[in-house]
């Protein structure tokens, strides 16, 4: 476990070491807001401190096509049920690349041209255990191994779990590339304020129990495409997050594991590069850091 992980519980019991060293929300909310304004893009915001004395919601219940941030409910219940003793992560999985549509249960297949990760198709016909899905899907955002995650785990008890957790903005219908659910509008959808529960949850060990919630952070840390909130932190700053991006779409969620902590969700859409997003979130980011480590 890393240390800042075991030292999170001390360091939501300490205040901070005096009243300059707090930021004014007011004047933070203004920069992100003037920020957001020059982009262009409609972007929802939510910030909270891990001692819960400070926060920033900016549009923070206006939905958005979660894109791959709806990986991190699927790892919750991957944890859960390996908690409750239903499977353990060693387990394996046959690794097929065949799925089912939600509208009509006609057949599809994910193109690897179109995915983020090769060895999981490198794969198919042979097993992978539940762990190494659960790595492929959060660190490089696998959506074959996402797909076969939830058909193991079910989307119904997805779906409960996240209700559970106080965390009703996220809305889990379905796997990945269902074309004909795209097509009619059958999306998986989420909020920065349900997003920010779930990592709430997870960075204070209350969304399983606190050994699963570490080694999820730690698996969070692992995350490979840190262009959003960790380009706007010092280096070695830890940061445990879950990015999302199809076209126009491009989002960034975790907590920062600074010396005051804090969890931050950047959800935009509309801008064509991918380049313009990520630079206007590593912005965002910076801005928050550092107003709550003043």
């Amino acid at each position: 476990m890393s240390m800042h992980t075991v030292l999170l519980t001390s360091l939501l019991l300490v205040p901070p070491a005096s009243q300059e060293a707090r930021p004014d929300p007011s004047t933070l909310e203004a920069s992100l807001r003037g920020a957001i304004a020059e982009s262009g893009a409609e972007v929802a915001l939510a910030m909270r401190s891990l001692d819960g004395k400070d926060s920033v919601l900016i549009d923070a219940d206006k939905p958005f096509h979660a894109a791959s941030t709806m990986k991190v409910p699927v790892m919750i219940e991957l944890f859960r049920q390996a908690h409750t003793g239903s499977l353990t992560l060693g387990d394996s999985l046959p690794v097929r690349n065949e799925f089912r549509s939600i509208v009509d249960g006609s057949p599809y297949a994910l193109s690897e041209g179109d995915d983020s990760d090769k060895e999981v198709y490198a794969a198919v016909g042979k097993t992978l255990t539940l762990r190494q899905l659960c790595e492929a899907m959060i660190t490089v955002s696998s959506n074959f191994a996402a797909n076969l995650l939830i058909e193991k785990l079910g989307v119904d008890n997805i779906r409960r779990t996240v209700t559970a957790l106080g965390a009703d903005g996220m809305q889990l219908l379905r796997g990945v590339e269902d074309q004909k659910a795209f097509d009619k509008g059958l999306n998986n959808t989420t909020t920065a304020r349900g997003l920010l529960v779930l990592f709430e949850k997870l960075a204070a060990g209350r969304a399983v129990d606190p050994a699963s919630d570490a080694a999820m952070i730690e698996i969070l840390e692992r995350q490979k495409f840190n262009e959003g909130i960790p380009a706007g932190l010092p280096a070695g700053t830890p940061v445990a997050h879950k990015t999302g991006s199809i076209t126009r779409i491009h989002h960034d969620a975790g907590a920062v594991f600074a010396p005051r902590p804090y969890v931050i969700v950047i959800l935009v859409r509309g801008l064509d590069d991918q380049k313009q997003s990520a630079a206007l979130m590593s912005r965002l980011s910076r801005l928050v850091f550092t107003a709550t480590q003043r």
